[in-house]
């Protein structure tokens, strides 16, 4: 199933703490380095940089963890 998000939009993820919204700032389609691990991207199965609504953290997610929400 391919999940196609873009720059700017807004979507949900569950974390440790719970069910978490943000806006999705890069998307990564190549291997990058985020945290001191190596994550893997290819276009076809890219991660997304999603930056929380409420703090200034910022997650990695593929787009099988994310949910599209209203603007």
């Amino acid at each position: 199933m391919a999940h196609e998000f873009k720059i700017g939009d807004r979507v949900r993820w569950n974390s440790e703490a719970g069910h978490v919204t943000g806006r999705i700032v890069k998307v990564h389609t190549s291997d990058t380095e985020y945290k001191g691990h190596i994550h893997r991207c290819t276009a076809a199965d890219p991660q997304y940089e999603i930056k929380s609504d409420k703090t200034d953290h910022v997650a990695l997610h593929k787009g099988a963890a994310l949910h599209k929400m209203p603007h």
